[in-house]
């Protein structure tokens, strides 16, 4: 039986699409999105009251296409799209706007919190910071002291865009405001992240570094001896490496980071167990495989003189448990769930009663949950 194929036209209005998430740093996707379109808005939650669906310095974008990114989904970012439209159809209004929402009944929203917006128009003659934050960004990655700030001050009717090397703020943004109209926002551009070192780019490695990457909660060094299988382009926040013997990098690691195991050679997983094991630096170490494998793996350390309470820091099976499926995808899900159980992410917020959005808290009624 044959499917017709819908008219030319048809497919647009009876059917919709991916909605587009941002991947990376806001700053590299307005680039990109600048190459194709003449001006978008980039809407910024700088800060936060009470329970908010996205923590300060969650970013989207917003072009004649659609958005890209999102602010916690729900009446809270379809409003901040009708503003940050608004902003794309008059190009005689002031570039920046801020917008101080509360998540109640006037929102169609009942997390109870309050959530500030910057807004901000963006055109091709910002390209020349933009790009040049982009390359400070770049060559700032994987610098634990790395401290790069964007100052956008908005006066005058005009927005001047600095960087620096002194962002201090307790959240990713803090926004000041000055006499008249004088906004300013900072912004910080490279945040501290936990260095994880992801030996093996099979399929379970592949799968997991793309999840990873997008979550961009980790500072992650990617490494196979066979460099074919590390890709080209890599998302921000990846960097790559291949040299023959893996082993001899673990030295390199930064003290506390997290290492994860799954090369295509038991004997160099096994190698570099033992390695990072002994090195005793670690923040955590995560071995695939099967309970078999990591039982003779933990006899054959003990064997090779590693200490018992040495060897109990090697935690393989790695992934949370209840996942069956042997998918490359599921296992890497498996893992990304049990790295994020250890990176305890509370957002701070202006005021001590400020928390992240808990869906419990309302039931699951409001428009975040349901999006």
């Amino acid at each position: 039986m044959s499917v017709p194929h819908p008219k030319p036209g048809i497919a647009s209005r009876t059917t919709g699409a991916w909605l587009r998430p941002l991947s990376g740093h806001w700053i590299e996707a307005a680039r990109a999105d600048l190459s194709e379109n003449a001006v978008l808005v980039r809407v910024t939650v700088t800060a936060l009251r009470g329970s908010a669906p996205r923590e300060p310095g969650a970013s989207m974008l917003v072009d004649a296409l659609g958005t890209l990114g999102t602010i916690g989904g729900g009446r809270l970012e379809w409003h901040a799209t009708t503003l940050a439209r608004e902003l794309l159809r008059d190009p005689r209004a002031a570039p920046v706007r801020t917008a101080d929402l509360v998540l109640g009944p006037e929102l169609g929203q009942c997390c109870g919190g309050r959530v500030e917006l910057w807004l901000e128009r963006l055109t091709h003659r910002d390209l020349p910071w933009l790009n040049d934050a982009a390359r400070r960004m770049r060559e700032e990655r994987g610098r634990a002291a790395s401290n790069l700030c964007l100052s956008s001050k908005f006066a005058d009717g005009a927005v001047i865009h600095r960087l620096h090397n002194s962002f201090a703020g307790p959240t990713p943004v803090d926004m000041k405001r000055g006499a008249g109209e004088c906004l300013t926002l900072l912004e910080a551009l490279r945040p501290r992240r936990p260095n994880l070192w992801i030996f093996g780019a099979g399929h379970v490695g592949q799968a997991l570094v793309r999840l990873l990457a997008e979550l961009a909660l980790f500072e992650i060094t990617w490494i196979d001896p066979r460099a074919e299988l590390l890709p080209a382009y890599l998302p921000e926040g990846v960097t790559p490496a291949s040299c023959a013997n893996p082993t001899t990098l673990v030295a390199a690691a930064p003290a506390g980071t997290r290492f994860v195991v799954m090369t295509h050679d038991h004997a160099l997983d096994y190698d570099l167990c033992r390695v990072i094991l002994a090195r005793d630096e670690a923040s955590w170490l995560g071995l695939i495989g099967s309970v078999s494998k990591s039982a003779r793996f933990r006899s054959r350390l003990l064997r090779d003189g590693l200490e018992r309470e040495t060897v109990s820091k090697l935690t393989s099976p790695i992934g949370v448990p209840g996942i069956s499926s042997k998918l490359p995808a599921a296992i890497a899900i498996a893992i990304a769930a049990q790295l994020l159980q250890q990176v305890a992410f509370r957002p701070a917020a202006r005021d001590a009663g400020s928390a992240a959005h808990k869906p419990e808290g309302c039931g699951g009624e409001c428009g975040s949950c349901r999006s």
